[in-house]
């Protein structure tokens, strides 16, 4: 453990002098580090210092729209991402009314498809990203006003 935590210290040796060499600055205090791990093995805890500054190690962290957790599991980003797919399912549902079915596909484009597709090649083949398989089913019958139990086979090729 020893090795390697000097390993990556010599790591963020180097990657500083890079900052330094290109005029930039790396705040270690708002830095943090996600050592990933298997679902199977323990997590190893070990410090990265520089100076009298400390990285935190994290088990997740927010990166680019997208929720990262140490097990590379995908469970966190997608419940991060349900809360936002089901006001967009209740802001749908409640315009439906008012608004024509083209209105209605901009809406869905903009609103909620735009949400669902960030980082889809990421997240898209875990086997939690079906429970926004079937939000994604329930506004479009909401959209074409059909009933709950209906295919909306047909209507996923007109989107």
């Amino acid at each position: 453990m020893k090795i390697i935590e000097e390993s990556v210290n010599k790591i963020i040796h180097d990657i500083n002098e890079w900052f330094n060499t290109n005029l930039l600055s790396l705040k270690l205090d708002k830095t943090h580090f996600i050592h990933c791990v298997t679902k199977n093995s323990s997590s190893i805890g070990f410090n990265i210092t520089r100076g009298n500054k400390k990285m935190a190690n994290v088990y997740n962290t927010k990166f680019l729209g997208l929720t990262l957790h140490n097990t590379l599991s995908w469970r966190m980003h997608i419940d991060t991402i349900i809360p936002k797919l089901s006001s967009a399912s209740f802001a749908l549902r409640v315009v439906r009314p008012f608004l024509s079915l083209d209105s209605l596909k901009m809406v869905y484009y903009s609103y909620f498809h735009s949400v669902m597709t960030y980082g889809l090649i990421f997240w898209g083949n875990s086997h939690h990203s079906n429970i926004t398989f079937r939000l994604q089913k329930r506004i479009i019958r909401n959209i074409v006003a059909i009933r709950g139990r209906d295919s909306c086979r047909e209507y996923f090729k007109k989107f």
